[in-house]
């Protein structure tokens, strides 16, 4: 079966555990305005930005080949529940015929996540899907370890842009790897190439984190997001997301009782905030900007989906948390409209605020 998936964050993970099933793999281009453009064309006006360019995203794999979409759904207010209904329809009405296989939490319908299991699986024995989630999910952590790293160096180092071209390829050297052993041996080759970056030297009196907050596709995918991990390490802050593939995978894969990922953590701390799931990643949104708080990070950025009703909820929210933490937090809305010029502007002033903010501190 030849099968494709959203293009979001670190795709070669999602190819490599098919590649390990099977199935021929339509990689979907890395979203491009072309991209975006088909989604706007052919989305309601309405709709969120990550349901234009996954709808444009899922035309381009569909025109490679594609014959089946895997995409994960969505619950609570939040319209990605409603995203493989909408996409879907929408293909049928201009000739494209492909099927989609969604994943919802195995915990909310079993019957429906098994069957969905099966045709993934396809004619692979059970031994082999087992061996393959272990061995992707070992990777995906490694990968993290590796990128938590990258979004650090990238602050620090003396030739701009090196350490994204030592990213890029580093992800290369993983999606050659199909053993424990390659994936290892990637891992290790990955430190290298990293440890190998030349850097200026780091005061920590100087030193300046911004965590990324917001919906986990605008805050994941750097193609619409303006790149904003670079920008920022480009500026000479550090970087960490609210938002890593292997802390999405431990929480709803793990069922309540033995859940104790640092996802429940940050929604414990989210809790004060917004008592109730209304959707979406708004919960999660309050309680990183609490976590990157406590944890003595400089500032937050906030990025939405324009329109997006749970995080403008949480935008709401912001002010409040601001007051009780002294924490300053910049929300960036982003749509097809979004204007880099505007937004780079705001960054910038954001971070000459924080610093001077820092520098009063110190001294």
């Amino acid at each position: 079966m030849k099968v494709s998936f959203p293009y979001m964050g670190t795709t070669v993970i999602y190819k490599k555990l098919l590649e390990l099933l099977g199935h021929e793999v339509i990689m979907p281009p890395k979203p491009s305005q072309r991209t975006i453009n088909l989604g706007v064309k052919y989305s309601p006006e309405f709709a969120c930005f990550p349901l234009k360019v996954i709808m444009g995203s899922y035309m381009e794999a569909v025109e490679k080949g594609a014959e089946a979409i895997i995409t994960s759904g969505g619950h609570g207010p939040c319209r990605a529940g409603f995203y493989e209904r909408v996409h879907s329809r929408i293909l049928e009405e201009e000739d494209y015929n492909v099927e989609f296989i969604v994943f919802d939490s195995m915990f909310r319908d079993y019957k429906k996540f098994f069957l969905n299991v099966l045709k993934v699986k396809g004619s692979s024995s059970w031994y082999r899907l087992g061996k393959s989630f272990k061995l992707v999910y070992t990777m995906l952590k490694k990968m993290d370890i590796l990128e938590k790293q990258v979004q650090v160096i990238r602050a620090y180092e003396l030739k701009k842009g090196e350490t994204t071209k030592v990213w890029e390829k580093i992800q290369d050297i993983f999606d050659k790897a199909y053993s424990s052993k390659e994936i290892e041996e990637a891992f290790i080759q990955g430190k290298a190439l990293l440890d190998g970056i030349k850097q200026i030297n780091r005061i920590e009196e100087k030193r300046i984190r911004i965590g990324i907050v917001g919906e986990i596709y605008v805050v994941m995918e750097a193609s619409i997001n303006m790149k904003i991990e670079e920008l920022l390490g480009s500026l000479g802050a550090e970087v960490e997301r609210s938002q890593y593939l292997t802390q999405w995978i431990n929480y709803n894969a793990l069922p309540k009782f033995i859940n104790r990922t640092h996802e429940i953590e940050i929604l414990k701390k989210g809790e004060r905030y917004i008592p109730i799931q209304i959707g979406g990643h708004a919960k999660q949104t309050v309680g990183h900007i609490v976590d990157f708080s406590e944890r003595g990070f400089d500032g937050v950025i906030h990025l939405m989906p324009f329109g997006c009703l749970p995080e403008l909820i949480s935008q709401s929210i912001v002010p409040k948390i601001t007051e009780d933490f002294g924490i300053p937090v910049l929300t960036l809305s982003i749509d097809e409209q979004a204007g880099t010029a505007n937004n780079l502007t705001r960054i910038e002033a954001f971070l000459d605020l924080i610093k001077g903010k820092k520098m009063k501190k110190i001294s």
